[in-house]
């Protein structure tokens, strides 16, 4: 199978409904493709899922029918060979069109060789240019940042236009690979010593000592540093999930919705893996995750525990802080999980309401004077702010609180805010602290 082959089959199975890193994963699993050609697959096959629209705007303009209305295997090798045109610039002009042309061929559609090969080279006579766009300004934005423009107008509503398009912007650059150093066992000095001994840059995040951020670690499951337990991976975002947390050592705490389970991770090490973190998910095969986390990083504090969020379990028992990192529309991850864009915004719609439930009974488990966080990574005012407000509402004997001062300036005088790329490079986020009853005075 070549490479283009490959990053096809994932395009359609990414529209069927599979997840684009699980896709990759398992196509690429006992693949007989060089690492080159993985490398080359994988960039061809996320760039056509971030760029979708905007590649079907730039086709429409060179062909006589609705777009919609090809077959489906034309229509992706036409996105495809319109990616490798505008976007790939290593690959020559001619290798895009024939090797389109090739594809289609393979995919038993050679009657539309000749569309494949028209269109193709009419962009390229046309300096490869995105076409006008006819519309409001949503619709401009849309093929600009191929985003669907309802999404788009609803977080312009929920956050704003600048706060919308640092999170458009972002989605469109390469992920960022942010570790989490394990502090039980080595410190990040350590750490990006190792790593730099098999050519791997980490630099320290300016925003956490334990963060360091990565460009070039590639297979991290097969790195040694990985599976001698010295850190895992979690976006800076969800690191300051942590902070807010604020766990401390020798402190009960229970993560309600805690799988795969990098912020239980996280809060472990925060207290020295000393205390009770209660890891909790609704599924036996995902809280095994979280066991055979907890094991290679070495902690011992973690309990991971099979449970339904929305119901109260006896078994669990009252902490000092609880953590609500509820199931959400996941808008603030599209840089990593391109297709959640393209989710129609009715799945979104039906979530507060299990979000709410979930937080209503995460605050049942909050010893008096203790901490409640609620977060997402989404940017759904809906998901967010408003969950909140109906929750303090109903729940008197809880209020905000404003977050901890080593979280930074940008933290300073709130108690919930929506987080977006501009803010700290990482992905969008929301997180709010609240306490129940009176302060401790020890945060």
């Amino acid at each position: 199978m070549s490479a283009r082959s490959a990053a096809y089959r994932l395009i359609e199975r990414v529209e069927g409904s599979a997840y684009s890193n699980i896709a990759l994963d398992s196509q690429f699993k006992n693949s007989s493709l060089s690492e080159r050609d993985k490398a080359f697959a994988a960039r061809l096959f996320y760039g056509v899922c971030e760029r979708r629209l905007t590649l079907r705007h730039i086709i429409s303009a060179y062909i006589s029918k609705p777009i919609d209305s090809l077959d489906k295997q034309v229509r992706i090798v036409l996105e495809m060979g319109a990616y490798q045109l505008i976007y790939m610039g290593n690959v020559p002009d001619s290798a895009a069109v024939n090797e389109s042309v090739a594809l289609i061929k393979e995919l038993k559609k050679a009657s539309a060789s000749g569309l494949v090969n028209a269109v193709l080279r009419r962009i390229i006579r046309e300096d490869k240019k995105i076409p006008p766009v006819k519309g409001d300004k949503y619709k401009k934005l849309s093929v600009e940042y191929s985003c669907p423009p309802e999404l788009i107008k609803r977080i312009c509503e929920g956050y704003g236009e600048e706060n919308a398009r640092s999170l458009l912007e972002a989605s469109l650059l390469p992920s960022v690979t942010t570790l989490r150093v394990n502090t039980v066992k080595t410190d990040s000095s350590a750490l990006m010593k190792s790593l730099s001994t098999r050519g791997i840059n980490a630099e320290p995040s300016p925003f956490d000592e334990n963060a360091l951020c990565c460009d070039n670690l590639r297979d991290v499951e097969n790195d040694p540093d990985f599976a001698a337990g010295n850190y895992h991976v979690q976006d800076i975002s969800s690191q300051m999930c942590c902070k807010a947390v604020a766990p401390r050592p020798g402190e009960t705490v229970i993560d309600i919705c805690a799988a795969p389970g990098g912020k239980t991770f996280t809060m472990a090490q925060m207290m020295e893996d000393k205390g009770r973190i209660f890891a909790c998910e609704l599924h036996e095969k995902r809280t095994g995750l979280i066991r055979n986390g907890a094991e290679r990083l070495g902690l011992s504090c973690i309990t991971a525990v099979t449970n339904d969020a929305r119901v109260h379990n006896t078994e669990l028992p009252r902490a000092d802080r609880v953590l609500c990192d509820v199931p959400c529309s996941g808008y603030g991850v599209i840089r990593g999980k391109p297709e959640i864009r393209y989710k129609p915004l009715s799945e979104a719609d039906r979530l507060s309401e299990i979000q709410l439930d979930i937080l209503r009974v995460a605050s049942e488990y909050v010893k008096e004077g203790g901490v409640l966080v609620y977060s997402t990574c989404t940017v759904n005012i809906e998901e967010n702010e408003r969950v909140i407000e109906r929750f303090l509402s109903e729940n008197k004997d809880f209020c905000g609180e404003e977050f901890p001062e080593n979280m930074g300036e940008f933290f300073r005088g709130k108690f919930m805010t929506a987080i977006f790329s501009k803010e700290f490079g990482g992905d969008g986020f929301f997180i709010c602290r609240m306490r129940k009853g009176k302060s401790d005075g020890k945060g």
